[in-house]
């Protein structure tokens, strides 16, 4: 609904409004933005109606930032970021990566170049095929090659069904 000069500032940041949609839906908002060289305040409103002025609700001497809880957030998100990125193969193709995610699901994995290292004991190579498999006790080497072989499989059928 665009609006007159005259009544732009009456209609500023921080102004308390009842709105009603062109859908009929009827609700009560605080202007926090509003584009002054347009004079539009939103899309589909039908009507509104002036309730009051509040403070500024983005006003930045009101803001209160906790800096530590901040820093401690963005520490957090480097180090899973980090994580992630560990979890990506180099110079491996999407197969790779595919059997990669695959074990990972239920085994603790790492990539050591383009080799997959499974409990710290196991080493996948390529071409990524059961006779890769080395490494490790017979039972944890046993548990790779089934992991291995499924995630193969899933790989052919969704490949076949493309």
């Amino acid at each position: 609904m665009a609006m007159d000069a005259n009544s732009a500032e009456e209609f500023a940041v921080g102004c308390l409004l009842s709105i009603k949609t062109t859908l009929g839906d009827e609700f009560e908002g605080q202007v926090i933005t509003f584009d002054r060289p347009s004079n539009i305040l939103a899309n589909y409103i039908k009507e509104f109606s002036f309730l009051g002025q509040a403070e500024d609700p983005l006003d930045l001497k009101k803001c209160y930032l906790d800096l530590n809880t901040l820093q401690s957030r963005e520490e957090s998100a480097i180090r899973q970021a980090e994580l992630d990125a560990e979890r990506i193969g180099v110079g491996v193709t999407a197969e790779a990566q595919s059997i990669f995610d695959a074990l990972s699901k239920t085994l603790p994995v790492r990539w050591d170049k383009t080799v997959i290292v499974v409990m710290n004991e196991v080493r996948v190579s390529s071409p990524y095929l059961s006779e890769s498999v080395t490494g490790g006790t017979p039972a944890a080497n046993e548990r790779v090659r089934k992991v291995l072989e499924l995630e193969r499989k899933r790989l052919q059928t969704r490949g076949a069904g493309q």
